[in-house]
């Protein structure tokens, strides 16, 4: 029996704006960060990341540099309500723990179900599901997939979805694809679950000659998919795309995605768009608000219409919850469904939301682009391969930060490597967490140093209107 006797929280930040890394037309100087949830128990499944081992019960959600210290304070509000509780108690019906820690009137006020407090949610939901993983010794993903089809839907909170998902509905859905999955199983076991692309060299603050040089290592690691950020200048857009399909061609078996980050409304999105059909992208990623369901609807049936190549329309990064899946899934307003480990509400929550991708059979292509995000979505894109959808769907990776990881992400051949850990995959090294929290211990972050504070300088000298 394993009893959580407390948690703590760390905000880690790194300072990638300092090369443009995770730069796009909405966020143009991120540093990609993390609000780390610890959950300490009475086991050797402690806390204590200083230890160096790999039972420490963690989890994080992904953020971009200030407001990392609001999603710790918001998962400081609800870890309490864990403290106290035995392990097996929790995991023994995961919905009914979902909606517990999804319930507290004054919490849930500020909500609900969105936002920060949804962030901190997934945080200590995450973490939840990492400790579980490791005292049974296996990773997430083989943890979810050995469930039968009645215990992995006894994860979810039908509430606001079983009018168009039911329990059994969700049952049945799974059972089809019961008979099949040790052939699944097999390439899994073997590194060929879920291909890769990449958006490593996509970034908008990179320099033209960059891009051709990250393009063409890419291709030369064997890449097939790759994404390039949009939405700032529609004739550097043109620019950079052609230099894009001089590299990768047309007819050389290469796909080209492309990435707005939110930054038009539903007509620019539409004009733009046309602008850049020529360079015939598989899809535009976050054309518009995230919380726009009728206008993703608009966008996507103005695309289908453009004579020639169709372009689909994916977004999830950014989307809140279940609902408003399944309200774009309802509308017919998504081509590819993108849900984000960190801004949902934990494991749980993405195990409905894949669930209705199938109901509605749109791919899931979870959104990978931050640090820890790719180190989450292994897990679930082979949890959707194996028990879900059925189907290989492409996975995003991006090359920064996984050196901070104990057990980082890798890509061969093409390939997401199969992740063997126990856990979920996203413990940090300790040198890592200590040398960049915020705002750090004197001599030892690098948020301590000259260079750290002119980079927080000019970050709060932004020219006003």
């Amino acid at each position: 029996m394993v009893k959580i006797t407390g948690f703590s929280t760390r905000d880690i930040r790194f300072p990638t704006s300092l090369d443009m890394a995770g730069s796009d037309a909405m966020n143009p100087a991120a540093d990609y960060s993390a609000a780390y949830c610890i959950i300490h128990t009475d086991s050797t499944y402690v806390g204590h990341e200083d230890e160096g081992t790999n039972n420490n019960p963690v989890s994080k959600t992904f953020t971009l540099g200030r407001g990392t210290e609001v999603v710790c304070a918001a998962i400081s509000s609800l870890a309490p309500m864990v403290v106290g509780k035995e392990l097996d108690t929790l995991s023994a019906n995961w919905g009914k723990t979902w909606r517990y820690l999804n319930s507290d009137s004054q919490l849930r006020w500020i909500g609900p179900e969105k936002g920060v407090i949804h962030m901190a949610l997934g945080a200590l939901v995450n973490a939840l599901w990492d400790l579980w993983a490791k005292t049974l010794h296996k990773p997430v993903w083989q943890v979810v997939s050995e469930m039968t089809p009645e215990e992995f839907v006894r994860c979810i909170d039908f509430r606001y979805i079983d009018d168009v998902l039911t329990p059994a509905e969700a049952i049945q859905l799974l059972r089809e694809l019961e008979p099949s999955k040790d052939r699944r199983l097999h390439a899994v076991l073997n590194n060929q679950a879920v291909p890769a692309y990449t958006t490593s060299a996509g970034w908008l603050g990179y320099t033209e000659e960059k891009l051709r040089s990250l393009l063409q290592e890419c291709t030369e690691l064997g890449y097939k998919h790759f994404k390039l950020k949009v939405g700032r200048n529609l004739q550097e857009d043109k620019r950079r795309l052609e230099i894009a399909r001089e590299i990768i061609g047309y007819d050389k078996g290469n796909t080209l995605m492309l990435d707005a980050n939110q930054v038009w409304s539903v007509q620019e999105a539409i004009s733009w768009m046309q602008e850049l059909a020529p360079y015939k992208p598989l899809f535009i990623e976050e054309p518009t608000s995230p919380d726009d369901i009728l206008g993703h609807a608009q966008v996507k049936e103005a695309l289908k219409s453009l004579p020639g190549h169709r372009i689909g329309v994916a977004t999830g990064e950014m989307v809140q919850n279940r609902i408003v899946f399944k309200q774009l899934l309802q509308q017919g307003a998504l081509t590819y469904l993108q849900p984000d480990a960190c801004r949902v509400g934990g494991l749980n929550e993405v195990l409905a939301i894949l669930l209705l991708a199938r109901k509605f059979d749109i791919p899931v292509v979870p959104h990978s682009g931050g640090v820890g995000l790719p180190e989450y979505t292994q897990h679930i894109s082979t949890i959707d391969f194996l028990c879900v959808s059925g189907n290989q769907s492409i996975l995003e990776y991006v090359d920064h930060l996984h050196e901070h990881f104990l057990h980082p992400a890798r890509v061969h051949d093409g390939y997401h490597v199969t992740p063997l850990a126990p856990g979920y995959s996203v413990e940090m090294r300790p040198d890592s967490m200590e040398g960049f929290e915020f705002p750090g211990v004197e001599r030892k972050s690098w948020w301590r140093s000259d260079e750290a504070k002119q980079l927080l300088h000019s970050r709060m000298t932004y020219e006003g209107p």
